[in-house]
């Protein structure tokens, strides 16, 4: 078995770098790909401060990438605080190689693993000490020359820099849910009637308040739409905040359906419009230039 372990979070194109080296030494070896992860994520566990920590991808999310590069197995550790007081030496020895029959291992650049907290270097000595393979991954940079990194691309969220996370991720950011009711105030009074997004997963991260151009999955199709998260300041103040999506060329019964959106480009921020006439025209402006953005695309 050759194994990967690590939280993975995003599977961004550091991850991918990772995957891509343990599945060809797999298939080069005659052997099965393994990736070793965790849930919930350590920091949840070990940190209170990071009790407000937010996540770029669901399981099952995660699970789907990791399977879509064509790893073969995928083994999912609670992790705990008592896993957490284990060395990078006990780890190993419980689970890469106790439990998994691990014979070789990927390390990135950057990888520190047990409450011993080994550097790269220090993961590779005890690994070779222990009689495992070692591969080595390189750190891997953006277009931008960023180096990437799950913390970053949550920065560039916050920031709603959609299009630099993107880049980052190696695809689109997106948000899975269900359609909820809302206050209808979209269709009744705005005559722009919105999908109301309650997410499957309460810890992903939701990018920065505004609106954005969005590719719409639901009932089996794709569509594009205009998409806000916010508080909705206009319709009153201490609003909780909400997902919506006003989906173009639309007019079905969604309630209760599954909704993914991906998010494509950030339009403007949030505003606070003084009257709902103001926010209409605002509204058609931001339809008109998204559709605008759509023609670019095709």
């Amino acid at each position: 078995m050759v194994v990967a372990t690590g939280f993975f979070d995003g599977v961004h194109i550091g991850h991918r770098l990772v995957i891509d080296q343990l599945v060809k030494a797999a298939r080069n070896r005659g052997d099965e790909s393994m990736v070793v992860t965790f849930w919930p994520h350590p920091r949840t566990v070990l940190q209170q401060e990071a009790r407000n920590l937010r996540l770029l991808t669901s399981m099952p999310e995660k699970e789907a990438l990791l399977k879509g590069l064509g790893v073969d197995r995928i083994e999912v550790i609670r992790f705990t605080r008592e896993l957490g007081a284990l060395t990078t030496r006990e780890y190993f020895s419980e689970y890469l190689i106790g439990r998994y029959g691990a014979r070789a291992i990927i390390l990135g650049y950057d990888n520190r693993m047990g409450c011993d907290a080994c550097s790269s270097a220090g993961v590779c000595k005890v690994a070779q000490d222990m009689g495992l393979d070692v591969i080595w991954t390189e750190k891997v940079t953006s277009e931008h020359g960023i180096d990437v990194s799950s913390t970053k691309i949550r920065a560039e969220l916050e920031r709603g820099n959609v299009t630099r996370a993107a880049e980052m991720l190696g695809y689109d950011y997106s948000l899975f849910g269900v359609v909820v009711s809302g206050e209808q105030i979209g269709s009744r009074v705005l005559g722009f009637p919105t999908a109301n997004m309650q997410l499957y997963e309460p810890l992903k991260f939701i990018p920065a308040n505004g609106v954005y151009l969005v590719k719409v999955s639901t009932v089996g199709r794709d569509f594009y739409g205009m998409c806000n998260i916010g508080n909705r300041p206009t319709v009153r103040q201490g609003n909780a905040r909400t997902i919506e999506t006003n989906i173009f060329d639309f007019d079905e019964d969604i309630y209760g359906l599954d909704i993914r959106l991906t998010f494509l480009r950030r339009i403007r921020e949030e505003i606070r419009f003084t009257s709902f006439t103001q926010l209409k025209a605002q509204l058609a402006r931001d339809k008109f230039y998204c559709k605008s953005l759509i023609g670019q695309m095709c």
